[in-house]
């Protein structure tokens, strides 16, 4: 295998000589040469023997970087060898003998007695600073001549104790090899060469090891301590698992009779080197006494547990907080010590990751489209880039991926904003809209990252607005075209204006009172319609063929047997399995890449078994309207274009800015939110973003858009969420324990471009599409309705209302606010939801939009003086952590504050 860093070759000095190595297999390596080599940083060289060492000054990165193994003695008949016991990457891993597998990396419990061992025996013990040495056997020659100086051993002991250091390492896979290879022995190499690359992909590069060696040895008087800091990193062949240089080597021996426990003194001696201040402390160490006090500090901040009979592990809990408080005290000393002012780990982030321009995106400048003239300069010069950085693999995974979660709410919201228009607009006019503005969004677009799509609230505004056109006796499709006119005229002055600052006033407090609303309004349309299906189609014990009823659509359709059980197996067949999919991608079954594979396609998945459920039973269900090729879905009663002063009062055309402004809202309010999300700085973005470029062109976009009688778009924040999580590259090597850190996203504007012509040709597959029974698409308003719940306070909070405070989760918003006013910050958000519902299913629904957006004033001038700036801190924060991997029971949708 390939080693970390390339060397130039110098041969040893004259009479060094290594001990003879024993026949472990070295994936990648050769056999042992004659002439030993030191490898210089510079060329590239072979793979590191024994006495090849590692010339490098370390710097602050190598306090960061910890590899500690500890071997222990072990006898086996008249053979005595060391075997390797533990590692450790950060956290401790054990080597469990029975499996011969390493246990789950875990945070070391020690023995306080035993620290103190360690203590006392590093100030009585043998302690040798930058030793010249390069082999393990002046190494060894080096710790036993000075073990006899510090009076630890006798001299009568210099050979046994020196060939006990010298003795074969044996560790994991490792055994006796005789002289053929048999089909076991061959397959027991290929699974050690596996293992190997996977622990040397952990590894951070550049990393120094640490050798703990501890064990009894009967002759011995007492026990001897030694502590070895070599002056240059030196690979030592045969003796670590993995090819890395070492830098420590620390040596515990002695007899059975000194009633010490030899193995956990080790576990203490590796978790010291292990952890970063007190590696900090042994590299720079001058003197014992140095390493004293490192001891020493890492004691002041170590946790004792009283020998209590523990019943519960719940009352263990009480020591993580504990500990998080011992952490910041150590943390605070520190800084304080290096004179450094403590900053956000945010800030610091965002300082290392963004240039000086781009720290605030939204700041105005004071000048008219300064914003945007500022966004043009700081994303356009990276155009190129945006070109050559899709020329890779990961942006072909993330087309295919990102297609079938584009096409999918397409034909969903297609088929129901059929139902809500009765026809004006259905799933031909959402693909032709979310084909051509995702085209021209992922051309000229600042962030073309941002996935452009129909979503939820537009669709409950398309059907209030429509219901309001129908009150009025309006051309619906008329009016839309005015709306537009006036939605480009606001957006030119707000983004004059520099107004996209606003959306930081909009907190969580707003965020999650729409989100809530809008789950609800989803739930409750997906039952409504079951119920029309139910009423149009009645479970009787006969059926009059010849009596008609309304359907769905409200067009006549006799009765059918068995249609409404069907469209309820479909309905809730469709939700569950896509609900079961999504909990398989974060649970433990089956391994890590088929799971993502299968929980990413859920959707489709759900949606094609059951089409193929309806498709092979005969009974007649509802299905989805698509017309053929890129004919209108009303044709002939409606053409691609729209005339705007047909079938519209004149009076109503000023008038249009009202609900031109409350769509407005919509689109500005998800297009802001989703762009902060993506352009968090853990997200790690670096060719930056354009709010008010991108709000300009999406309005414009849409307001143009609707002279041709197609839906209005925003940016939809689940599928740019997962488009950018899709071309997100994560590190290889991450400590065990540890959770991958990004490297990169691929920022460029190929993957969007493509997928939204792919959902253009889509319209190809018109006869396809047209077997989708409607009920199959009330599942996924279902599913949308209920996954939108996730990861939404306020709804943990609804909950918590029927909690005794006895069994609430330790979380922030539940430790620092008293139970009795955090259910009256609920209780708010409730009500503004109760008002906004009522206003919703009034003659007023039009004006949803409006009310909501008083939720924030309401927050900040109410609120805040009710509860306490700690309170509305732990309330209303922005606490969500970026989603990159799937953990246990978590996902995209609980980074999302508002719904899709």
């Amino acid at each position: 295998m390939a080693y970390k860093g390339s060397y130039e070759l110098q041969m040893l000095a004259p009479g060094e000589e290594s001990p003879k190595p024993h026949s472990r297999f070295i994936p990648g390596g050769a056999g042992p040469s004659r002439g030993a080599i030191i490898l210089q940083k510079g060329l590239s060289g072979s793979p590191p023997f024994q006495s090849d060492i590692y010339h490098k000054n370390f710097g602050k990165e190598t306090f960061q970087k910890a590899f500690v193994e500890m071997n222990e003695l072990t006898k086996d008949g008249e053979k005595s060898y060391w075997k390797e016991r533990a590692r450790w990457i950060m956290y401790e891993e054990k080597l469990v003998e029975e499996t011969d597998s390493w246990s789950k990396p875990r945070v070391p419990c020690l023995s306080f007695r035993c620290l103190l061992e360690v203590q006392r025996a590093i100030n009585n013990g043998a302690v040798l600073f930058d030793l010249k040495e390069t082999t393990m056997s002046g190494i060894s020659v080096h710790i036993v001549e000075e073990m006899i100086a510090k009076d630890q051993i006798r001299a009568q002991m210099r050979i046994t104790v020196l060939n006990t250091l010298l003795l074969k390492h044996r560790h994991q896979f490792d055994e006796d090899v005789g002289g053929h290879l048999d089909i076991e022995t061959k397959l027991k190499e290929d699974h050690q060469s596996k293992r190997h690359s996977e622990i040397m992909d952990k590894v951070p590069e550049n990393t120094e090891a640490t050798l703990v060696l501890v064990g009894c040895v009967e002759t011995m008087a007492s026990p001897a301590m030694a502590f070895v800091r070599l002056e240059q990193a030196v690979y030592l062949e045969s003796v670590l698992g993995i090819p890395i240089p070492t830098r420590f080597i620390a040596v515990f021996l002695g007899p059975s009779t000194s009633n010490l426990d030899y193995h956990e003194i080790g576990r203490s001696l590796s978790t010291l080197m292990a952890d970063k201040v007190f590696r900090q402390v042994a590299y720079e160490a001058k003197s014992r006494s140095d390493l004293l006090s490192g001891i020493r500090e890492v004691l002041d901040y170590s946790i004792v547990i009283s020998p209590t009979e523990v019943h519960d592990e719940e009352l263990l809990r009480s020591v993580i907080p504990f500990q998080h408080e011992m952490l910041l005290k150590r943390k605070k000393k520190i800084d304080k010590k290096l004179g450094k002012t403590p900053v956000p780990l945010q800030i610091a982030i965002m300082k290392t990751t963004q240039p000086p321009e781009d720290d605030d995106p939204l700041k105005r400048t004071g000048r008219p489209f300064g914003g945007l003239i500022r966004d043009i300069k700081r994303r356009y010069p990276k155009y190129l880039s945006d070109i050559k950085d899709a020329l890779n693999t990961q942006c072909l995974a993330a087309i295919i991926f990102i297609y079938f979660a584009a096409l999918t709410p397409a034909i969903t919201f297609g088929g129901l904003l059929e139902e809500k228009t009765k026809g004006n607009m259905g799933v031909s006019e959402l693909i032709v809209s979310t084909a051509v503005q995702g085209i021209i969004f992922c051309l000229i677009g600042a962030q073309p990252l941002l996935i452009l799509g129909f979503s939820g609230p537009l669709l409950v505004f398309e059907e209030a607005y429509f219901n309001f056109c129908e009150t009025l006796g309006m051309d619906y499709l008329v009016g839309r075209v005015w709306v537009g006119i006036w939605m480009i005229i606001i957006v030119i002055v707000l983004v004059a204006f520099e107004g996209s600052f606003l959306v930081r006033f909009v907190s969580r407090f707003t965020q999650e009172i729409f989100s809530i609303l809008i789950s609800l309004i989803f739930i409750y349309e997906t039952f409504n319609k079951l119920f029309k299906i139910f009423k149009a189609h009645p479970l009787t014990e006969h059926y009059n063929t010849n009596v008609s009823g309304p359907s769905v659509s409200g067009a006549d359709q006799p009765p059918q047997p068995n249609t409404a059980l069907l469209s309820l197996v479909l309905m809730f067949g469709t939700f569950f399995i896509a609900i079961f999919l999504r909990q398989l991608k974060t649970s433990q079954f089956l391994p890590g890449t088929i799971r993502r594979v299968i929980g990413d396609f859920g959707v489709p998945i759900a949606i094609l078994t059951m089409v193929f459920v309806d498709f092979f039973i005969t009974t007649f269900t509802q299905k989805l309207n698509v017309p053929d090729g890129l004919q209108v879905t009303n044709y002939p009663n409606r053409t691609w274009f729209i005339y705007p002063l047909e079938g519209i009062p004149y009076w109503m055309m000023p008038a249009s800015v009202v609900p031109a402004m409350l769509v407005f809202i919509l689109i500005f309010m998800e297009s802001q939110i989703t762009t902060l999300i993506v352009s968090k700085p853990d997200r790690k973005m670096v060719k930056g973003s354009g709010f008010h470029f991108d709000l300009l062109l999406i309005v414009l976009m849409g307001g143009i858009g609707a002279l041709f009688g197609v839906p209005w778009l925003s940016a939809a924040t689940v599928r740019t969420v997962t488009h950018c999580n899709a071309l997100t590259v994560m590190s290889k090597s991450v400590p065990p324990g540890h959770k991958p850190q990004i490297q990169e996203v691929k920022e460029q504007r190929i993957t969007g471009f493509i997928v939204a012509i792919l959902i253009g040709l889509s319209l190809l597959i018109g006869k396809v599409l047209r077997n989708i029974p409607l009920a199959v698409l009330f599942g996924i308003f279902l599913y949308m309705g209920v996954t939108s719940l996730n990861g939404i306070q306020l709804f943990d909070r609804l909950l918590l209302l029927f909690i005794p405070p006895k069994y609430h989760p330790d979380l922030s918003y539940v430790r620092k606010v008293q139970t009795r006013r955090m259910h009256i910050f609920t209780i708010c958000q409730l009500l503004c939801i109760v008002i906004l519902w009522t206003i919703n299913k009034s003659a007023f629904s039009l004006a949803f939009p409006f009310v909501l957006i008083l939720t924030v004033p309401l927050r900040m001038f109410a609120l805040t003086r009710i509860f306490s700036p700690v309170e509305m801190k732990s309330l209303d924060g922005d606490e969500v952590e970026a989603t990159f991997d799937e953990q246990a029971g978590k996902d995209v949708y609980d980074e999302i504050p508002m719904p899709s």
